[in-house]
């Protein structure tokens, strides 16, 4: 008789085991912040049958294919549209994009502004581990001024986004960054996003150690996760003007935007026309 499965893990009932084990490497912070999602899944509530996760390509985008839930994997750059497209078919549910900063912000920057800018109602978790993780180790829009990658061998000589200010001046309800060291904030962020409506990011600081780790003298994970305790400082409510990620200073992590006023949503104004031109 074939061996029946037996739920060995507590986020067993939320993943695709057959598909294990994952293919990050050895340090890498995605399974971390994974691990805090569906915690925040459980501590919110939220119905699995009303949860999609749409992910696009790169290291973080492999997400949406351990996920025991409805999920696309979708093409480079191109997870915001596909997201886009299911809230407005299917507004009950709850819809979240969990990609990288690769494909979110450097490919996929101008969907993700113009998102925030029509209050589209979506969660963004934007894993930025600073670099192409899974391509190469090439030089991203996040990448810190400075920083060595293969293709800056002489360091990086742009200036990157600031990823919450960048959102919250383009209109975003809820903005916060993280890291994968800060795992019980990060799960407690995700659960609060979960019960906004309208746009919501979260950004979350990973290690990659295989890619950026060890052209930047943070060979291995225990390194790049030291770097996070010692140079990290939470404030709550920081201006996200003043939280640019500068080499020699610290990172400023938090809640950055909080807004208690709901705003319709692009999907709210959306039924309003069809409704209005519909008895017309």
């Amino acid at each position: 008789m074939p061996v029946k499965y037996v739920e060995s893990h507590i986020w067993d009932k939320y993943l695709r085991t057959d598909r294990l084990p994952h293919i990050w490497c050895p340090g890498c912070g995605i399974g971390s912040v994974l691990s805090a999602f569906l915690q925040a899944v459980e501590k919110a509530n939220i119905d699995p049958k009303k949860l999609v996760v749409v992910s696009g390509i790169g290291c973080t985008g492999r997400v949406a294919g351990y996920i025991k839930v409805d999920s696309f994997h979708t093409t480079h750059g191109r997870p915001i549209p596909f997201a886009m497209g299911l809230k407005l078919a299917r507004p009950d549910l709850h819809v979240v994009v969990f990609s990288g900063d690769g494909d979110l912000v450097t490919i996929g920057g101008n969907h993700l502004i113009h998102a925030a800018r029509r209050n589209v109602d979506i969660l963004v978790i934007c894993v930025n581990n600073f670099n192409y993780g899974m391509t190469g180790g090439q030089v991203g829009a996040t990448t810190p001024e400075g920083a060595y990658t293969t293709t800056t061998p002489y360091g990086n000589p742009e200036r990157p986004f600031n990823l919450p200010y960048l959102l919250a001046a383009a209109g975003a309800v809820y903005v916060a960054r993280w890291t994968s060291l800060h795992v019980r904030r990060l799960a407690w962020s995700i659960t609060e996003a979960f019960q906004k409506k309208g746009f919501r990011f979260i950004e979350v600081l990973s290690p990659c150690p295989t890619a950026y780790g060890r052209r930047n003298r943070m060979p291995d994970a225990l390194e790049m996760l030291k770097f996070f305790r010692d140079n990290c400082e939470i404030r709550d409510f920081a201006d996200p003007k003043e939280v640019d990620i500068v080499p020699g200073k610290k990172i400023i992590l938090g809640k950055f935007v909080d807004i208690a006023e709901e705003k319709k949503t692009f999907e709210e104004k959306i039924y309003e026309l069809i409704n209005k031109y519909r008895k017309v």
